[in-house]
């Protein structure tokens, strides 16, 4: 049986989300943010959700993040922004579940409590980014693709180019995007692919979703 892909079925996977951030970590709280959070979200809006620990028990909560997920559903993918990989008070997780609209990724802002309200601490500070090889060029690609889906599916053919052809820079493709959009999201798929073969399925779902979404674009 499909997952409930209804926007009100989303609202509730994301409390449902909420309440096992906030039972995995004691004295921890976890809101919406973002456009769900605003009252804004569209069909497309992914789950933002700011979780705010404790201080003393941050490594603790990002130990247990995962595996409390897991039981709200199945997770297929976890990646770390390389912006704050080393942060000493902060990580953005992007979390993709297995059996639910691919639309709705989870991005999971983690901070601890002591710069809950600074939404840019460790922005652009060298110490807590990611070293190479500690991130993937191509699933931060890949991520681009079906950024771009949405962005065309909201009318923002320019947001989808840039993020074509920041994807296609990200991994040292020389190819751009050309407005054919789903042969380009294609492109840019097939790309990642090609430098981690591990992405193949995820990939073969964001193109199936474009022309789906995008085949009268």
């Amino acid at each position: 049986m499909a997952f409930p892909s209804s926007e009100t079925e989303r609202a509730a996977f994301a409390e449902r989300i909420r309440g096992a951030l906030e039972g995995c970590c004691p004295d921890s709280r976890a809101e919406l943010a973002g456009s769900l959070g605003a009252g804004t979200a569209d069909a497309f809006s992914d789950l933002d959700i700011l979780w705010v620990a404790p201080d003393g028990r941050f490594p603790d909560c990002l130990e247990q993040a995962v595996a409390a997920l897991a039981a709200v559903q199945p997770v297929g993918s976890v990646r770390h922004d390389p912006d704050f990989h080393r942060s000493d008070r902060r990580r953005l997780l992007f979390v993709r579940f297995t059996g639910v609209p691919l639309f709705w990724r989870l991005d999971l802002d983690v901070r601890t409590a002591s710069v809950a309200g600074d939404p840019s601490y460790d922005t652009g500070n060298p110490a807590a980014r990611a070293r190479e090889g500690e991130w993937s060029r191509p699933a931060s690609a890949l991520a681009n693709a079906l950024g771009a889906v949405k962005a065309v599916a909201r009318g923002r053919d320019e947001a989808a180019r840039g993020l074509l052809d920041r994807g296609f820079a990200r991994i040292g493709e020389p190819d751009r995007a050309t407005g054919a959009w789903v042969a380009d999201v294609d492109r840019l798929a097939r790309a990642a692919v090609r430098h981690e073969p591990d992405l193949a399925d995820l990939a073969a779902q964001i193109t199936a979703l474009a022309a789906r979404q995008l085949g009268g674009a």
